[in-house]
């Protein structure tokens, strides 16, 4: 949330370990995964990225994305949209069916499509090429934060379970439960989430949200603010008596409506 916006990329690019018979601490990298046909991309982007402190695999298919996220816990996916076997969506849809690590989608500059269609199918976000590789530390730093994976190996107390009526929400586990059943949400969508029940009554603007949330300055050409607020309203259906959980205040942004 905001105050992880102050850790750096390469903090962010370690996790912390306790040993179980010692109190000596480790330091492992984050495993990334490139997903790209772009030989020289992706030597030149894993190179940056390990210069940066994290470990990263590449490799150039979409059958060998989908092996090697199915084998591998990777902390974060790096996919590209336009594959030599299939499309990258397609990888996407079975990467978000087999576990729920981040994906960063790389699309063409300028189409809307591709972003707004990445996003519909569980992508945590997206970035367009070309792209300079400072930027694209920006993103992954963003995502590692908003997916808490380095809370998994903290020592810090068990943070309460939130509940807004029907809803549950585990921080500790980061999952979103809803009358009992799991609704599985993107790291984006969870945020948003959390940030609307930790604002009940509250009009957040777009602005606000798009700087805690995605970790980045608002545009108001950017829809993928709009579309998380879509998904997640879509995944959360409406309230036990039909009313609306999160309303559009317009010009300004959204209000969480608590339930009565």
């Amino acid at each position: 949330m905001a105050h992880a916006a102050q850790q750096s990329a390469t903090d962010l690019a370690y996790i912390e370990i306790v040993s179980s018979d010692s109190s000596r601490q480790a330091m492992h990298p984050a495993k990334l995964l490139i997903v790209d046909d772009d030989l020289d991309l992706c030597n030149l982007v894993s190179n940056y990225l390990q210069e940066e402190g994290f470990a990263v695999d590449a490799v150039h298919t979409g059958r060998e994305g989908e092996l090697a996220a199915a084998n591998t816990p990777y902390q974060l996916i790096i996919l590209d949209v336009m594959l030599p076997d299939k499309k990258g969506f397609d990888v996407l849809k079975e990467i978000r069916a087999q576990g729920r690590s981040p994906v960063l989608m790389l699309t063409a500059k300028g189409d809307e499509f591709d972003r707004v269609l990445g996003l519909e199918l569980g992508a945590d976000d997206y970035l367009s090429k070309p792209f300079s590789p400072r930027e694209l530390v920006a993103r992954i730093g963003a995502i590692l934060r908003r997916s808490g994976w380095q809370s998994e190996s903290g020592n810090s107390l068990r943070p309460p379970v939130m509940r807004s009526g029907d809803l549950e929400m585990d921080p500790s586990a980061r999952s979103v439960s809803k009358a009992g059943e799991p609704v599985h949400l993107t790291s984006a969508e969870y945020d948003l989430l959390r940030l609307f029940i930790e604002s009940p009554g509250q009009i957040l603007t777009r602005e606000k949200l798009v700087e805690m949330v995605l970790d980045r300055k608002f545009s108001p050409f950017d829809r993928s603010l709009d579309l998380h607020v879509s998904n997640l309203r879509r995944k959360l259906g409406s309230q036990a008596n039909g009313a609306e959980r999160i309303r559009s205040v317009r010009g300004i942004g959204y209000l969480y409506v608590w339930p009565t």
